[in-house]
Parts: C-alpha cells; sequence; structure tokens
C-alpha cells in the first residue's frame, strides 16, 4: 500500500466512485459481495488500491499545507520538484500562540516585532505525494495560496 487505506466514512461519501472502480476492474457487485463473504484479503487488497488511487488524485492537487501549533506556524509550498517553507514563531522567550487561523492573524497585527520569521526549501527526499502524506499525516492541513503569499511579503519586510 503507498499511502492508507480510507476510513469507513471517506469511502461511503465515495461509494459512487468505488462503485465505478469496481466495474472497471472487472468486478461486478455480486463478485463483490461474495468476495466480501468468502476472500476478505482480495476484498480488502481491492480497497487498498482504490485508497491509493483516490489519495494519488488528491495529493496531486494539494499546492499548500500547513502546520500550525501554539508556538509556531509552518506553511509549506509544494512544488513539482521541491517543498519551500516559511516557519513563524516566536522570538526566544517570549510566547505566542499560532495555533488558529485567528490567533495567527492576532500574532501578526499585535504582536508581529515579537515574531520571527525563517525560509528554507529542499528536495523531495522521496516523491511529492508521497511528502504531502507524510506532512498530512503528521497534522498539517491544507493551506491556501493567499497566506504563503501574504507571508512572502511579510518576510520579505521583515
Amino acid at each position: 500500500m503507498k499511502y492508507r487505506i480510507l476510513t469507513n466514512e471517506e469511502l461511503s461519501h465515495l461509494a459512487e466512485d468505488f462503485k465505478q472502480f469496481l466495474i472497471v476492474s472487472g468486478v461486478h457487485a455480486e463478485e463483490w459481495e461474495e468476495m466480501n463473504k468468502t476472500d476478505i484479503l482480495k476484498a480488502v487488497q481491492i480497497v487498498e488500491i482504490f485508497s491509493d488511487t483516490v489519495l494519488q488524485k488528491v495529493y496531486e492537487k494539494i499546492k499548500f499545507v500547513e502546520f500550525r501549533s501554539e508556538n509556531s506556524c509552518i506553511v509549506f509550498d509544494c512544488k513539482e520538484d521541491k517543498i519551500e517553507l516559511i516557519s513563524i514563531q516566536g522570538k526566544s522567550g517570549i510566547n505566542v500562540d499560532l495555533s488558529t487561523p485567528l490567533s495567527i492573524h492576532n500574532e501578526l497585527k499585535n504582536n508581529f516585532s515579537n515574531l520571527q520569521f525563517h525560509r528554507s526549501e529542499k528536495k523531495y527526499s522521496v516523491s511529492r505525494e508521497k511528502e504531502l502524506h507524510d506532512l498530512l499525516e503528521q497534522g498539517c492541513v491544507v493551506s491556501s495560496k493567499e497566506f504563503w503569499e501574504q507571508l512572502l511579503v511579510l518576510k520579505v519586510a521583515n
């Protein structure tokens, strides 16, 4: 398995897509029902393949992700050949709250001088989509180009 198996909730939202996937894979409804009773391993393997296919397509569309905690916010620009990041954190010994969009906005607006910025980039050590998967599994959430661009302006001004 390349990524992870989709949860039952995720699969329920993709029920029609899964039916189409089964048809394209040559598995008809009655065969699928029988497989779920008699060959669970094969049924799970089919769900794993479907999950990987869905997640691959999702990850290909994601361009920006971010990780927020009380002390830091890291935004990633996931380009084709490299990943760039901008991190914001409180200066040494200064407590900040960067855990929510509202608290980030407040810190940038009211305590900008207490923040430090860092920017870096690196080539992917695995495929772009695998690295995105790992970031999301570690707690990152999808972010926006607008937030990235705002941080670029702030970083340049800093």
